[in-house]
């Protein structure tokens, strides 16, 4: 039996712990400060704690006994024996599925993910161990994750940089059988470009993170794994260095860790490499040509695309394919206008660069946008490529995205959903009829329950309030004063995303007058609480964020606007846990999915959004608010316009009387219906679970012919296809 230090560092070394509240309340009791400084980071808590810290509150606190309960838990979870994969997806035991993303975010200390993108990744890994789904991730290590944040004084954002220990993580290097790191390699025209391979336990799932910071390595490719954000903001050759690193070195650490991939999901464009490095593989171990290599590297991929617009699609010229590919373009036997027809709409024009997208979509077999309007989008933006077929035909559908519920879940709604719902709810998740139990819970326990959250998000923005203005060298006196103005009665609304332009945080702030009569009602008062990143070279995000800044110090919204610095999973888990209303204002079809709001129903809050991505399919006129009613003008300043003056409707017409209507008991009556009918109507679609039983059953199965019966349609890729575009030089 391990001793109970062994077992400690055992449970945090495998990210199970992140979804599992008992290990975290152990941390938590352990030493609250500790744990806080570290950013409940399990592996450098338990480093830095002192050893006799916890023999000291072993007793008081029963801590060896919960530590035990936490580790048979674990080992009872990692069993194989159980879970829907073992029944249902049996073919994936021997080849699991390769899950290949730019970023996962699996949790605040383990800083690999920027957004959307990494937390739906991290999702996904974490559904599919639930599931018993046999997943491997495969992603690149970056040694200063994302950016932190830093609002100045004047209100302007300032990017901080740290260093990532690996040896205060939980990741552990990959070792060859001698016992030396493991090394991937992969040559250029240019040079080798190498990598060590860490491994990330993920419940059952694991996570390969390549890392390029290698002495061999110029100090160029060295600088691959720096900050995230040149992923989407560096250069062209740094950000094709790191896809043929993410693609091909990623396929290749597989190998060589004895892991032979049965389907390859691609999670954007910037994966699509390693579709070129399974043909060679192939090709190399069965001796296909290439033309048949790729058509059976196809008929096992599956790719998801997650932008709506041209521009976000990476592209490089010919110049820096040949620089990075030109020696696995010589292994596939095929020549510098058979590799660039490959990426390109019109193979025949020599002026157009490569597409990552259009690689990933030529090579896929199944593809996929993330909601019902954003594979409408796909399908048009693409229509290009089939151009035979009409545009429904185009074989890109969607599946629309959820959220890992036990991820972003409060214990307290936890806990009720087990006396409401059953203790197995989770195991049933996915069914209607379970959450219909929701409607029989006592209005008065439901609303308290809220308001326990809401008060906890209350305390936990005023230390942040504390901490952030400390730094900038406010008055203390001040900070407290502006903290202890914030309500946990009033309507408390949250908006938290990037500050891209097309999130339109700015829709809100249009009309200042109205704004101010919306915020300052003194029987009606209501409070916003906003948080997010801009790019930190887009100066248009950050002027919202001065405004909004600016905002907060006017004294006629104290109290009423607040903005929370440095967005990451922990402060979007305490947001979505605790608001009133989740607030969501894109530009139409801009949104791709926009999971946030899913992650409020779950925890009882209500949403109010434009409808597009997610919320166009779910919202039933009782579930939430809606801004607008879908339509769209040619002109997007008009759009604005009246997308503007819609939210002010809704918000003064609509959502702040029903929040205030209340009966003799002071319980909002019909806001509490609502909440009951949000979760009825749509906790059993959008979860992570749903989602990974759907890729499941339409893409990963019958790629790796595990379908009892499958009948051909007119959306299969077939030979004739891949030939025509590889061929199609005149």
């Amino acid at each position: 039996m391990p001793t109970l230090q062994e077992q400690m560092f055992e449970i945090a070394y495998n990210l199970w712990w992140t979804w599992h509240t008992e290990f975290v309340d152990i941390m938590h009791d352990l030493d609250e400060e500790l744990w806080r400084r570290e950013n409940h980071n399990a592996v450098a808590f338990l480093k830095k704690l002192d050893p006799r810290r916890i023999e000291e509150r072993a007793g008081e606190m029963a801590i060896e006994s919960r530590v035990i309960y936490a580790y048979h838990r674990l080992q009872e979870y990692l069993d194989p024996r159980h879970g829907w994969g073992r029944i249902h997806a049996g073919p994936l035991m021997v080849r699991p599925v390769a899950y290949f993303s730019a970023e996962f975010g699996l949790h605040e200390s383990m800083p690999f993910y920027s957004g959307g993108l990494g937390v739906l990744a991290g999702d996904h890994l974490k559904a599919a161990s639930d599931l018993g789904l046999p997943m491997v991730g495969v992603g690149l290590f970056y040694n200063q994750g994302y950016f932190r944040q830093r609002i100045d004084k004047s209100g302007w954002q300032q990017e901080e940089y740290e260093d990532c220990d690996p040896n205060m993580l939980a990741l552990e290097l990959v070792r060859e059988k001698n016992g030396q790191p493991l090394v991937i390699k992969i040559e250029t025209p240019t040079g080798p470009l190498m990598a060590n391979v860490f491994l990330v336990k993920v419940g059952r799932s694991k996570l390969v993170l390549l890392d390029p910071t290698l002495e061999e390595n110029v100090a160029a490719d060295r600088a691959l794994a720096g900050h995230l954000e040149r992923l989407y903001g560096g250069d062209q050759r740094v950000r094709i260095r790191q896809e043929l690193l993410l693609g091909v070195g990623g396929l290749r650490a597989l190998q060589a860790m004895g892991i032979q991939p049965g389907v390859l999901h691609l999670n954007e464009g910037h994966c699509a490499f390693a579709v070129l490095e399974a043909t060679r593989q192939l090709m190399e171990s069965h001796g296909l040509p290439f033309e048949l290599a790729l058509k059976e590297v196809a008929s096992r991929t599956v790719f998801t695309t997650h932008t709506p617009v041209e521009a976000g699609h990476d592209r490089f010229p010919l110049e820096l394919m040949e620089e990075s590919l030109g020696k696995l373009r010589q292994q596939l036997g095929i020549s510098q206008q058979q590799l660039m027809a490959l990426g390109r709409v019109h193979p025949q024009d020599n002026n157009e660069p490569f597409c990552m997208t259009v690689l990933a979509l030529k090579a896929s077999q199944y593809a996929n946008g993330v909601s019902a309007i954003h594979g409408a989008v796909s399908r048009r933006m693409w229509h290009q490529l089939w151009p035979e077929r009409r545009e429904h035909e185009v074989p890109i559908g969607h599946i629309t995205n959820g959220v890992h519920a036990e991820s972003w879940l409060s214990p307290i709604m936890r806990r009720l959903y087990e006396r409401h719902l059953g203790r197995d709810w989770l195991l049933r998740i996915r069914r209607p009829e379970v959450w219909q139990a929701i409607h029989r819970v006592d209005d008065g326990e439901l609303w308290e329950t809220h308001r326990y959250l809401k008060g906890r998000l209350i305390d936990f923005v005023r230390r942040r309030m504390l901490m952030q203005g400390k730094i900038r060298g406010e008055d203390e006196a001040e900070i407290r004063l502006r903290a202890g103005l914030l309500n946990a009665d009033a309507l408390t609304i949250g908006f938290a995303r990037r500050f891209a332009l097309y999130k339109r945080a700015w829709l809100l702030l249009e009309d200042e007058n109205w704004l101010i009569r919306l915020l300052c009602s003194s029987e009606r008062p209501v409070q916003i609480i906003f948080a997010g990143k801009a790019h930190p070279r887009d100066d248009r995000g950050k002027e919202i964020i001065r405004r909004i800044f600016q905002l907060s110090r006017d004294p006629r919204y104290l109290g009423r606007v607040v903005l929370i610095e440095d967005y990451d999973i922990n402060v979007a888990r305490h947001l979505v846990q605790g608001v009133d209303l989740w607030l969501n204002t894109p530009r139409r079809p801009l949104e791709a999915c926009g999971t946030s709001g899913q992650k409020v129903v779950l925890n009882g809050g209500l949403n109010c959004s434009t409808l597009d991505g997610w919320w166009a399919e779910a919202y039933d006129g009782f579930n939430g608010f809606a801004i607008g009613d879908g339509s769209l003008h040619v002109d997007p300043d008009v759009q604005d316009k009246r997308e503007a003056k819609a939210l002010r409707q809704v918000l003064e017409k609509q959502v702040v009387p029903t929040f205030y209507n209340r009966d003799s008991s002071g319980l909002p009556r019909t806001w509490i219906a609502m909440m009951k009918h949000a979760l009825a109507s749509m906790a059993w679609r959008y979860n992570a679970s749903r989602m990974v039983v759907d890729y499941a059953e339409l893409c990963y199965l019958p790629a790796c012919g595990a379908n009892t019966s499958r009948l051909p349609d007119e959306t299969d890729l077939d030979l004739t296809t891949i030939v025509r575009w590889l061929r199609n030089q005149d």
